[in-house]
């Protein structure tokens, strides 16, 4: 949300290693920017994609959509590391739950899904 005037910041980069990919998004993932995020995780092929949302500051419908659709091309090989704004929007969703997402424990650390 631009609240203050300020050009709101996003980014979504993503590398690989082999047969994994790492995808990582900062800022604000919105109706602007949420494809741009989904089509970062699809940019190389790979056996298994790692979301790193732990900077995202904003996280709307488009962006859980686009999030849900990403668990359907890896329905076994996504992990979505949460930031808190991501966390508590999935809880609200009804998505805290999901196999892909890892559950965040004291301070940084992140617990892989079971």
């Amino acid at each position: 949300m631009d609240q203050r005037g300020e050009t709101p910041v996003f980014s979504a980069s993503a590398e690989i290693d082999g047969d994994h990919l790492r995808v990582v998004v900062a800022g604000e993932v919105d109706m602007a920017t949420a494809d741009t995020m989904f089509q970062a995780a699809l940019r190389e092929p790979a056996a298994h994609v790692t979301l790193d949302l732990r900077a995202v500051t904003f996280f709307d419908s488009a962006a859980i959509h686009a999030l849900v659709r990403l668990a359907g091309r890896y329905p076994q090989s996504l992990t979505v590391l949460p930031s808190r704004q991501v966390s508590r929007v999935l809880e609200i969703a009804g998505l805290g739950e999901q196999r892909w997402l890892c559950r965040s424990s004291a301070g940084s650390r992140v617990e892989p899904p079971a």
